[in-house]
């Protein structure tokens, strides 16, 4: 914790993005957390390689207005523009979706995030497969961590960017989101 908070602190103080000119030399500078093939650096860190390039763009945006909060992400974007984020967000949903090796969910787990899916209603915006769609991110395969920390961020209303989301994770039984996050890590 206290490396990423000094990585923070050192690229708020130093303009980062100042010095990349190409979207490809902008993209590196996500690499460095996000993975330079697809693959992050930590399991709490989002897959955006393949990443619905709408959903990735108003992530960015959020970050920028401070809707949504991460102590890395915040300071990183802060500076980018609008045709900046735009354009990392083509460039990344057009990568392929790294597979992460995850283990696929026991019978018994997948049926009860299927189960919790009828209730939820993940498939209604995620849509079948849980691919996700232009603004509406992609969920299978994702880092498992990252589910688990995103879906308590919601649940606690820390990540303020999506209410909808807060409400449905709120509702939900804390057994059928952990199912529900092994299941689509393992797809």
């Amino acid at each position: 914790m206290l490396a990423r908070l000094t990585l923070a602190l050192l690229l708020a103080a130093f303009p980062i993005w100042a010095k990349a000119q190409s979207i490809e030399e902008k993209a590196a500078i996500c690499g460095n957390c996000h993975g330079k093939a697809g693959i992050p650096q930590a399991s709490t860190t989002p897959v955006i390689w393949g990443q619905q390039e709408g959903y990735i763009y108003i992530q960015l945006r959020d970050f920028k207005r401070g809707t949504r909060k991460n102590v890395l992400m915040s300071p990183n974007v802060e500076t980018l523009e609008r045709e900046d984020m735009l354009a990392l967000a083509a460039y990344f949903s057009k990568k392929p979706w790294p597979d992460l090796r995850q283990p696929t969910a026991r019978a018994d787990v997948a049926k009860r995030a299927l189960t919790a899916n009828t209730s939820v209603g993940c498939t209604g915006c995620h849509l079948d497969h849980y691919q996700g769609d232009g603004t509406v991110a992609r969920l299978a395969g994702q880092n498992r961590d990252y589910l688990t920390k995103t879906i308590a961020d919601f649940r606690s209303r820390t990540r303020a960017n999506n209410p909808g989301m807060s409400d449905l994770m709120g509702a939900t039984s804390e057994t059928d989101l952990a199912a529900l996050e092994e299941y689509l890590a393992g797809l």
